[in-house]
């Protein structure tokens, strides 16, 4: 099996762009008036227009944006555009965003039309308002399509669904490929925007409600809108201008485990000097781990691949190997042991 390396990082949080707006992790930036009651951490202003090119921007829905703009974050520090056309992809997605406009203007009008003609008029307006062949079983798939198309990934393309896990799932099945020599490079990573009122309509119980506090202090997820992607390689095909980054992805774990033992799992996984914790909320904490949602929030699929990456950017900067253990909102549990190359 060959040792698995990460050799491009890209992240995007409410802290900002890039390593220097991650390490180190800065305060809490949030909004507690816009989304109230549920606390949020919303993304800075990111022109994300003028690195997308307008034609695909106009298609494209904000978490594909935040997504395409982290995944070429990810290839330019990499230094690997010129490598792209055999370059595979592992996304971790949710279900896509609702068009408030069109929802808002079917409400305002339905009931003036006449009962019997309200189908057919329904079916025509949203055949008339959403652009064609996008219904949700295939919205997750776009974000994939855009990286494909705004950064010319020509490499086989995997998309993958189911909140926490599926980011911990994305990176199981990169690291997988690399390490079994079926994929040479891998860009493997996931967005999430956190700023949409159908969001908190979907997860409104599992959310913290009132002022924001830190998560030991709370027995619900405060969001973040966050997106990180990764550049992974084989240690024996990553390139020497490459090994600016320097960190290897162990080991992965997803399992639907119980909470009792968790910290005991955990230990045994993944020893490590340093710890981290993506854990949305107090009752899923991890013992001695630094809380990643107290800085960026509860990123859902985006998540755990956001703190690989931080994770990898720590180690490249000198500090011990790190375990990045992660939870499920509702189910699951995942791990991972990043640490230098030697």
């Amino acid at each position: 099996m060959k040792r698995v390396c990460i050799t491009g990082v890209g992240l995007i949080s409410s802290l900002g762009v890039g390593r220097q707006a991650h390490l180190p992790l800065g305060p809490a930036r949030r909004d507690e008036d816009n989304f109230a009651p549920f606390p949020i951490h919303p993304l800075p202003a990111l022109g994300m227009e003028s690195v997308i090119p307008r034609r695909e921007y106009r298609q494209m829905e904000n978490f594909q944006r935040l997504g395409t703009y982290a995944a070429g974050l990810a290839i330019a520090d990499a230094d690997a555009a010129a490598l792209v056309a055999g370059m595979d992809l592992v996304v971790a997605a949710g279900g896509g965003e609702r068009d408030w406009a069109l929802d808002e203007a079917i409400q305002a009008e339905l009931l003036a039309i006449p009962a019997e003609g309200r189908e057919a008029w329904l079916h025509q307006k949203l055949a008339d308002g959403l652009r064609p062949t996008l219904f949700l079983a295939q919205l997750p798939n776009l974000l994939a399509g855009s990286i494909s198309i705004v950064h010319n990934v020509a490499g086989s393309s995997r998309t993958l669904m189911g909140e926490e896990g599926a980011g911990a799932e994305a990176l199981r099945v990169a690291a997988a490929r690399i390490a079994a020599g079926t994929s040479e490079m891998v860009l493997v990573g996931g967005g999430v925007i956190a700023e949409r009122w159908d969001v908190m309509l979907a997860f409104g119980a599992a959310l913290h409600h009132g002022p924001w506090c830190p998560t030991a202090e709370r027995d619900g997820l405060v969001m973040g809108s966050q997106a990180g992607f990764m550049v992974l390689e084989s240690e024996d095909h990553a390139r020497a201008r490459q090994a600016r980054i320097l960190a290897v992805l162990r080991d992965v774990r997803v399992d639907a485990g119980a909470e009792e033992g968790r910290a005991a799992r955990f230990a045994a996984l993944a020893p490590a000097s340093g710890g981290l914790s993506v854990a949305p909320m107090r009752a899923m904490m991890v013992p001695g781990a630094e809380m990643l949602a107290d800085a960026i929030g509860s990123g859902f699929e985006a998540s755990f691949p956001v703190g690989v990456a931080l994770a990898a950017l720590r180690v490249e900067a000198g500090a011990p190997p790190i375990a990045v253990h992660g939870f499920g909102h509702g189910y699951g549990e995942f791990s991972a042991l990043v640490e230098p190359c030697p």
